[in-house]
């Protein structure tokens, strides 16, 4: 039996380093953003929900090295293997005009940052997906807590193809990223994080579901069929000249 340590278990440490947290708290204060980084927490949302009751005042950032109880939209799981993503959520406070736009305005600042940092090409869907091609990479979801949004993001940064929870998804290294260094990451994602009309023309030029048929299954079960035409000031899809403020899309081929 050899007394040499583990090699995959030291590669594993070093292929995902921890968040230099202390290093991130101090660059991102000047944009506005309280940062902390917990070694592990069942939701970042529900952490970040509980300060907002308790009174937070927005700008607060929490972030998971690992995450074991992540919630995605229709309460499906968002899990990561430990420091493989980044799993953080925000403490919003937008115009009432602005709330529609909050999960598209974290998709685009994900977006906005992957392509920036890494040179992925990533694109988004309608509402709240980020992806590369037709596989997820991100994720997003949003709550309203006392007045406040939290905002939570779920980013596969160093997930091996075997950790993924569905074969749709997909993971910055497997997609060949220039970097994975999750400080570099949530930084960009933070400060590309903001409200406003080049935003939401942005937005737009990204989504990749506009102009595509979709199915959109809506919250009571019903579903529809049709193409989508455009995301209207108010952030809902227009499929076949009829809005939809909320439900799960389906690109069809």
């Amino acid at each position: 039996m050899s007394d040499q340590p583990d090699q995959s278990s030291r590669y594993g440490d070093l292929d995902r380093p921890p968040l230099r947290a202390e290093a991130l708290a101090r660059a991102l204060a000047a944009d506005g953003w309280r940062v902390e980084v917990l070694p592990e927490t069942g939701s970042t949302n529900a952490v970040v929900a509980e300060r907002a009751r308790a009174g937070e005042e927005p700008g607060l950032v929490v972030v998971a090295e690992r995450q074991t109880a992540g919630r995605g939209r229709l309460d499906r799981q968002w899990l990561s293997p430990p420091r493989a993503g980044l799993t953080f959520s925000v403490l919003l406070a937008p115009p009432p005009a602005q709330l529609s736009w909050v999960p598209l305005m974290g998709g685009l600042a994900v977006a906005t940052a992957v392509r920036e940092q890494t040179g992925v090409d990533a694109v988004l869907k309608w509402p709240n997906d980020v992806l590369v091609g037709d596989r997820k990479l991100a994720g997003l979801l949003a709550e309203a807590v006392d007045g406040k949004v939290v905002l939570g993001i779920g980013l596969n940064v160093t997930t091996r193809r075997e950790e993924l929870p569905v074969e749709q998804a997909t993971s910055l290294a497997l997609e060949g990223a220039d970097t994975t260094d999750r400080d570099t990451l949530l930084r960009a994602v933070l400060r590309a994080l903001s409200f406003g009309e080049a935003q939401r023309s942005a937005y737009r030029q990204l989504c990749s579901t506009l102009g595509r048929q979709v199915r959109v299954e809506l919250p009571g079960g019903d579903s529809v069929e049709g193409t989508a035409q455009e995301v209207d000031d108010q952030g809902r899809l227009v499929v076949d000249g009829v809005a939809y403020a909320a439900g799960d899309v389906v690109h069809l081929r």
